[in-house]
């Protein structure tokens, strides 16, 4: 290439990169427009689009005279015979019941007036009365309720089509995105509050708990009314505050919309919800349970019984590691619960669980868990032992053989199996880990014990294989739980 030639090129350059920079400058102003678009500087359209959706509910109740509270007057006061005289001057001594109110919110999710709200708004109430934002009032009757996640489904009469919302994937809902909570706060009508999701999955206390946290508004009566995105759709349902003041301190929780949809159309459906049930009591794999059977990680749920029911005929024991449920990973027992509580009763499942140092499948079909709650678990049969109580001491406990003494006292069927612990060293991991005299140990190392001997054997090969730890089934009161306890302390 000659000097001429170089010239030109470098001539060329100049305008290609003015260009270059013109395209970037723009890119840019684009994406701050798309950024300005993001944060609106108005809600006002949307409150004008989603309102005519929202109810205010109230709610009338006939309470027992004398059943709620009453002053409280110290035994022995003056005031004492006066309160009690009043009482007999106001009602002659009889309990006269009185009419209780209470306020709450809901939305409309169909032209033919099915209503969503929070199970505890509308929870023992003898009538229900919907407030639409044009002012009509219309009577509700209950479709179904579900207390697990303190949703219910009501119903209105009308003649003509109702303004109603939709909901919106909670899945995609992301920390920082804007919401708009409203309702019927402290009785005030309607009204509207903004926010941001400020967590995702949060858990209060319930077992199908998927909660929304979100720092809009939400106070007393906004219980049952919709959270929304700014798509208009419902992602959660406003159910509950972290107060100490009993106002909005910018903590608030909303079950999320997905949860919501498959209770709704369950109600909607049968009038009750379906869940599916495995019939298992588990416990979540902690690091020391993994390292003393050998699993890679600890994640999964950890059977602790499996009582007669699906399992059981699915070939499940106590002691396995649930690890894959119907093609999906399991984190935790709280993610098997909502993965087995989402699946279809009668549907027949692919469950993985590692099962002594191995993966196996099992094939389950699920039952309903409204049907199976309040079943009693069937304890195995085992032989009957009469040994003598001979006590040792080993791994911070000290144990005695269950006898027939022993089976009466701690109220045990008459064959249960195992060791008894009757004393625990209070400066031991065992008592650290929760043990207590009592407890009767059933397995150690995922293999039934009868005696004391059984308990040295176990330890024995769990040192041999190398494990620092030795994994024992518990059970208090009929109820059991893992424990895995150091082999360093043995003594």
């Amino acid at each position: 290439m000659n000097v001429q030639t170089i010239s030109a090129t470098r001539q060329q350059a100049g305008p290609l990169r003015s260009l270059w920079l013109i395209a970037l400058m723009v890119a840019t102003l684009l994406a701050q427009a798309i950024a300005a678009q993001a944060r609106p500087d108005s809600f006002a359209d949307l409150a004008e689009k989603i309102s005519p959706a929202v109810v205010n509910i109230t709610t009338s109740t006939t309470i027992a005279q004398g059943t709620g509270p009453g002053p409280i007057v110290p035994e022995g006061s003056p005031f004492e015979d006066f309160f009690r005289q009043f009482r007999d001057r106001q009602g002659d001594g009889e309990q006269r019941p009185r009419r209780s109110s209470a306020l709450g919110s809901g939305f409309v999710i169909s032209e033919d007036g099915y209503v969503v709200t929070n199970n505890h708004v509308i929870e023992s109430a003898d009538e229900i009365i919907i407030e639409f934002f044009s002012g009509e009032e219309l009577p509700a009757k209950v479709i179904g309720t579900d207390p697990k996640t303190d949703i219910a489904l009501l119903k209105v009469q009308t003649d003509k089509s109702l303004p109603f919302v939709s909901f919106g994937d909670s899945d995609t809902a992301r920390v920082g995105e804007w919401v708009l909570a409203m309702g019927n706060p402290l009785g005030q009508g309607f009204s509207l509050s903004a926010g941001i999701v400020s967590a995702r999955n949060r858990a209060l206390s319930g077992t199908y708990d998927d909660y929304i946290q979100t720092d809009a508004a939400i106070n007393r009566g906004n219980s049952g009314g919709p959270l929304f995105n700014l798509d208009g759709e419902v992602v959660g349902v406003n159910t509950a505050i972290l107060s100490p003041t009993g106002g909005s301190i910018g903590i608030g929780f909303s079950m999320a919309s997905n949860v919501v949809k498959r209770v709704v159309d369950q109600l909607q459906e049968f009038g009750e919800t379906r869940r599916g049930w495995l019939g298992v009591r588990i416990q979540d794999v902690t690091p020391d349970v993994a390292e003393a059977i050998g699993l890679e990680k600890a994640a999964g749920a950890l059977v602790t019984d499996v009582p007669e029911g699906p399992a059981a005929e699915g070939g499940m024991l106590a002691g396995d590691v649930i690890t894959s449920f119907d093609g999906k990973e399991v984190a935790d027992t709280r993610g098997l619960v909502r993965q087995v509580g989402n699946t279809q009763v009668g549907k027949t499942v692919r469950v993985v669980v590692f099962r002594e140092g191995k993966t196996q499948t099992l094939k389950i079909t699920l039952g309903r868990r409204e049907e199976a709650e309040g079943a009693i678990p069937v304890v195995q049969p085992g032989p009957d032992e009469s040994e003598a109580p001979v006590e040792k001491s080993l791994l911070g406990l000290t144990f005695s053989a269950l006898n027939d003494e022993l089976r009466s006292t701690l109220e045990l069927d008459s064959n249960a199996t195992g060791l008894v612990v009757t004393d625990v060293d209070e400066m031991s991991k065992a008592y650290e880990k929760g043990m207590r005299a009592g407890d009767l140990i059933t397995e150690a190392g995922q293999q039934k014990l009868s005696s004391i001997s059984d308990l040295d054997e176990r330890i024995a090969e769990a040192k041999e294989a190398g494990r620092k730890s030795l994994l024992l089934l518990v059970r208090r009161a009929g109820e059991p739980r893992f424990v895995a306890l150091p082999l360093d302390e043995n003594k």
